[in-house]
């Protein structure tokens, strides 16, 4: 079977609402059996995440109430991409605005979808070093907390489920791993 043989047919789409960062639509799909289904889809911009390196052994972290959990999360910064904004220049941008730190190092570590099932969003995970402290620029609409997390902790809190984040988790993961250069 060739990855041709997998694709799903768009019969007939139809947005149900556009917010002001995602669209749902849902999709009337033909499958390669032939049979009609239906597929909602979360349509979204993109989004970056940065692993921010003030040490070697320490990152920062970002604390925010999540409404859609009910909970105050632990977070690596991230955000949405502005359209047509370039993936790395979202990253600097959000991280000066979350934590007031610039990078002078910044990496691409993966790109990854966070839940393709639904969702069209595509996360670019990046690793930040040799920060510089300038002025924070929060948004209006974010109450956020900044701490210093030490690395060894980080791994303890992702193993208790203290991290309960999956880009945090991924993040983290990824810049300890072979992506740590």
């Amino acid at each position: 079977m060739s990855s041709a043989d997998l694709f799903e047919k768009t019969l007939r789409p139809r947005r149900i609402y556009d917010g002001k960062v995602i669209n749902l639509r849902v999709d009337t799909v033909k499958l390669p059996n032939g049979r009609i289904t239906i597929r909602e889809v979360v349509e979204h911009p993109g989004a970056v995440a940065v692993v921010p390196f003030l040490k070697p052994d320490v990152i920062l972290m970002i604390r925010q109430y999540r409404h859609p959990t009910g909970e105050v999360l632990l977070e690596i910064p991230a955000g949405t991409l502005k359209k047509g904004e370039n993936p790395e220049d979202c990253a600097r941008r959000e991280l000066i605005e979350e934590t007031g730190y610039k990078p002078s190092e910044m990496r691409k570590m993966l790109g990854c979808y966070l839940a393709p099932g639904y969702s069209s969003e595509l996360i670019h995970l990046y690793k930040a070093k040799k920060l510089v402290q300038v002025k924070k620029k929060p948004e209006l609409d974010e109450k956020i907390q900044v701490m210093q997390v030490d690395l060894e902790k980080a791994l303890k809190m992702i193993e208790t489920s203290e991290i309960k984040d999956a880009k945090t988790i991924c993040g983290i993961l990824l810049a300890l791993g072979n992506f740590a250069q």
